[in-house]
């Protein structure tokens, strides 16, 4: 532990949420994020308007971080920043910012890479909140990513099992855009979940070895059988929009769970970590709590806030970065895909 205490400002501009936050050590003082519901209309985020809206968000949303962590911009000991995986223009936003303000403070600028921000955000500190020990396994689940890690360290981490077509987000929203919901429809395929009968309909599960998964093929079948519903009964989604959303989310909930439970019996390690924006899902989180129960797991679920995209968890891997005296020079660039 440092003799002085650490105050990173972190900033998180990989896809259409522009975000800044200021830790001292591992507590979070403030969290802002600016949405952009530009996208909506579009049914899906467009890049060149992300990157647009980056442009327009960060400042006050940095000048409000500051603030709120009511501190001065003389007092950051590093500067935090998302170097990648995600959009391209949204990520070279907030890449400049960063090296520009650490330029301008002169001090340290540090990478990090998201997903891996998705996983260590539960060492936040935060009350009632519990860290889990090493090793555990992760689950990251987002819009673009479906991947199985197991965590030896901060930073020895290892992917075991991943996505070979669609990530789990973009199975949730796809059959949302198949049902007619607006975007985005992963939260409203929840929603109308709560409220259905789970064994409504049946989806078969797509058979894909060792512990990798695949969404594509759950995703046409749910295409297919809406459409055969529909001609036979046009109110077919009307009528029955609770129980379909149930059965889908019950259907990848399995998939999931699954391969959780492979996982656990190759490795042994019976910590589980979810992150990542699908990681909000009621049905994920109620199902890996009884896990605990059932299968004798122990499982560690973040705060809501820190599920979707946010600086706070960029700003924990800064931390922790800092401690390491890992830093970055001037000539750091944005990657839109980046090795885990």
């Amino acid at each position: 532990m440092p003799d002085k205490p650490v105050f990173i400002l972190a900033i998180e501009s990989s896809c259409d949420d522009t975000a800044a936050a200021v830790l001292h050590n591992d507590k979070v003082l403030s969290n802002v994020v600016a949405n952009q519901l530009i996208h909506t209309e579009f049914g899906g985020v467009v890049p060149e308007l992300a990157s647009r809206a980056h442009q327009q968000n960060i400042v006050p949303v940095i000048d409000a971080a500051i603030k709120r962590a009511n501190i001065s911009k003389e007092q950051l000991s590093a500067i935090a920043f998302t170097q990648g995986p995600g959009l391209m223009g949204s990520l070279l936003v907030g890449t400049s910012f960063a090296k520009s303000l650490s330029l301008a403070l002169n001090v340290p600028l540090i990478a990090v890479n998201h997903m891996h921000a998705h996983i260590l955000a539960h060492f936040i500190d935060e009350e009632s909140f519990d860290k889990p020990t090493f090793p555990f396994l992760a689950l990251t689940i987002s819009g673009g990513h479906t991947q199985i890690v197991k965590v030896n360290d901060f930073f020895d981490m290892e992917i075991i099992g991943e996505t070979t077509d669609d990530a789990v987000g973009e199975a949730f929203d796809k059959s949302a855009k198949i049902l007619g919901l607006p975007y985005p429809g992963g939260p409203l395929v929840d929603k109308h979940a709560q409220k259905g009968n789970p064994k409504a309909f049946a989806f078969t599960k797509p058979k894909v070895p060792g512990l990798d998964f695949s969404f594509s093929g759950l995703k046409t079948a749910i295409l297919y059988f809406i459409q055969k519903k529909a001609t036979e009964n046009p109110d077919f989604i009307a009528e029955n929009i609770d129980d379909i959303c149930a059965s889908i989310q019950h259907t990848i909930i399995e998939i999931l769970m699954d391969k959780l439970k492979l996982a656990v019996k190759e490795t042994g390690i019976k910590q589980i970590a979810i992150g990542g924006g699908v990681s909000a899902n009621s049905g994920i989180r109620t199902t890996l709590k009884n896990a605990e129960k059932k299968y004798g797991w122990k499982t560690y679920i973040p705060k809501f806030e820190y599920t979707t995209d946010n600086a706070a968890m960029i700003g924990i891997v800064g931390y922790q970065k800092f401690l390491a005296e890992t830093f970055e020079n001037a000539s750091v660039v944005s990657k839109a895909r980046i090795q885990f």
